[in-house]
């Protein structure tokens, strides 16, 4: 079966969800031009998810996808908390910032009885999750309307893992990928290879339609993956300048400099590795710290140093994800990128 037949698309191409740097604008564009645009849920309150549901239902789409990580939240731990923020007290020492009314705070939340509950209504055609899969009573529901499953898998042992447990499809994310790493079965960052093999390790080993992430950011890339068996290419990195992105001036400035010419996976903003250009913070503290509490914990000890540095200008300590191969980004409607994509198909 091929993208068009699975997902009701036009074009080959996936638009990655990319939550923090967009909303249901792009997903709509994406869809419109024959894509398949999609919504990161992750970070949405309840009432946002709503609403950005409802802003996708008006625009007519029939086409699109909504994405939920599937973590298992952790158990907060004082003595690394502690640490973490021994760590970084040099920098609170610099922007004046008192580490003790810092809050701590989940982040991220894992997709649960109430996302569903509010999801629903609208019967999305495509939910797709990082980080492995919720439980198998929330995933019956989506079934149960028609809803296509994806997951990500960045090793050919978590392909197999989810291909028994019945998605419709699998992200193969390469290690060239900006933002967090899907991987779920072990932290071990020696498991994680390239799209290329990736691709073609899964393909001829999982009987499942297999979509490429990562790395690919033109019609040559999307060519490229798709002779090696995928029947898609989600594109990510490439998007981040498109009109319809939300992606912030510090992030954008990055990602159209030669520091985007150096990317790295680090701990440091959330507690799991994940892409982005390398900043201050990754250069001074290392990109993967020992001391980082558990996804997605870290990510609220950071946030007031991000906040000093981005009102001065800067993304010291932003969270600039981004992939490898960041060439194809261009400050043009995500409609014409999405055509200009699947230009070779």
């Amino acid at each position: 079966m091929n993208a068009q037949e699975l997902f009701g698309i036009q074009l080959p191409i996936i638009q990655a969800p990319m939550a923090g740097v967009q909303a249901s604008a792009l997903t709509i564009a994406v869809s419109q031009a024959g894509g398949l645009g999609s919504l990161p849920c992750a970070m949405l309150t309840h009432d946002a998810l709503r609403t950005e549901l409802a802003a996708i239902a008006t625009s007519g789409i029939k086409a699109y996808q909504i994405n939920f990580f599937a973590h298992t939240p952790p158990v907060p731990d004082a003595a690394r908390e502690a640490a973490w923020r021994e760590s970084l007290a040099p920098y609170y020492r610099e922007f004046g910032i008192d580490a003790a009314s810092i809050p701590t705070g989940p982040g991220r939340m894992p997709f649960s009885p109430e996302a569903l509950e509010i999801i629903a209504p609208f019967k999305p055609p495509v939910v797709s999750f990082h980080f492995g899969l919720p439980p198998d009573d929330l995933l019956a529901p989506i079934r149960a309307w028609g809803g296509k499953i994806l997951s990500s898998a960045t090793t050919l042992a978590e392909a197999r893992w989810l291909a028994a447990r019945g998605v419709d499809a699998i992200i193969a994310q390469g290690l060239e990928a900006g933002g967090h790493r899907g991987m779920f079965l072990s932290d071990d960052l020696t498991t994680q290879i390239g799209t290329l093999p990736l691709v073609r390790q899964i393909v001829r080993s999982v009987d499942k339609p297999v979509i490429a992430a990562g790395g690919i950011a033109d019609a040559e890339g999307v060519a490229a993956v798709r002779r090696l068996g995928a029947i898609a290419a989600q594109v990510g990195t490439a998007y981040l300048l498109c009109d319809e992105a939300t992606t912030s001036a510090l992030h954008r400035k990055a990602l159209q400099s030669r520091d985007a010419e150096h990317t790295a996976l680090t701990n440091l903003f959330t507690g799991r590795p994940a892409r982005g250009i390398v900043n201050r913070i990754m250069r001074e503290q290392g990109p993967i710290s020992t001391v980082a509490p558990a996804f997605p914990l870290a990510t609220a000890a950071v946030a007031p140093l991000r906040t000093k540095a981005e009102a001065a200008g800067r993304g010291d300590f932003s969270p600039l994800w981004s992939g490898q191969n960041p060439s194809g980004c261009r400050a043009v409607p995500a409609a014409e990128l999405t055509r200009a994509l699947a230009a070779l198909v």
